[in-house]
C-alpha cells in the first residue's frame, strides 16, 4: 500500500507537471504544439481557443477564427530550443489593432490605430523598465522603475494623451501606465497574481 501511494503521489505530481506544461508531453518548445497552448493560452479560452497562432519564427501555426491573434511577445531573439516556459515567451493576445501596435513598437514608429485596443497577457512578461520603452535589463533600468508582470490585461489608447490622469504607480494594484508621456504610453491592468514574480 505505500508503494502505491508514493507511485500514486508520483503520478500526480507529473500530471501537475504535465499541466503547467499546458499539457504536452514533449519537451521541444519549438513545436507547433506547445506553441499554440502556451501563446493562446495568454488569453481567456473564449478568445484563445479561437485565435489564431504565429509561431516564434513568424509561421501562423493556427488559422483562427474570431480575429484574433496569440503570439509570444518577448522581443529578444527566439531561442534555438524556444522559450523555455510561458512566462519568458511573454506571449500576447490581441486584435487587428492590437496588431498595428505591436508592429509600430518592434519597429521603433509611432502606433496609428483607428481605435482603442485591448491586449491580454495572462503569462505575464519577463520585466522592463516602467518609464523608458525598450530597457530590457534591470541594471539599465531607472531606479525603482523595473516590473515583472504577472496575468494582467493592456488598454492600448489610439490617443495616450487619454492616459495623463492615470497614475505611473505599478505598487498600488490599479491600473498604471506604462511608458508614460510617450507614443507608447498604454494603460496596465494587473488581474489575481500579477506581483507573483515581482516579489521573489
Amino acid at each position: 500500500m505505500k508503494y502505491l501511494i508514493i507511485i500514486t503521489s508520483c503520478f500526480l505530481s507529473l500530471n501537475i507537471l504535465s499541466l503547467d506544461d499546458h499539457g504536452s508531453t514533449s519537451h521541444d518548445h519549438t513545436s507547433a504544439e506547445w506553441q499554440i497552448k502556451t501563446y493562446s493560452s495568454a488569453a481567456p479560452s473564449f478568445i484563445g481557443d479561437f485565435a489564431t497562432v504565429i509561431g516564434g519564427n513568424g509561421e501562423i501555426l493556427r488559422q483562427g477564427t474570431n480575429g484574433w491573434t496569440c503570439q509570444h511577445g518577448n522581443p529578444r531573439p527566439f531561442p534555438k530550443n524556444g522559450w523555455k516556459s510561458p512566462h519568458d515567451a511573454m506571449p500576447a493576445c490581441h486584435d487587428d489593432e492590437g496588431m498595428k501596435w505591436m508592429m509600430a513598437y518592434a519597429e521603433g514608429k509611432k502606433p496609428n490605430l483607428t481605435r482603442d485596443t485591448y491586449m491580454w497577457m495572462l503569462h505575464g512578461d519577463v520585466g522592463e523598465d516602467n518609464l523608458v520603452p525598450g530597457v530590457l535589463d534591470k541594471k539599465d533600468s531607472t531606479p525603482g522603475q523595473w516590473i515583472e508582470s504577472g496575468p494582467h490585461l493592456m488598454l492600448m489608447p489610439k490617443d495616450p494623451k487619454s492616459l495623463e490622469n492615470f497614475t505611473s504607480d505599478f505598487n498600488k494594484g490599479e491600473p498604471y501606465v506604462m511608458f508614460p508621456g510617450t507614443e507608447y504610453a498604454h494603460l496596465m491592468i494587473p488581474v489575481e497574481g500579477y506581483y507573483k514574480y515581482q516579489n521573489q
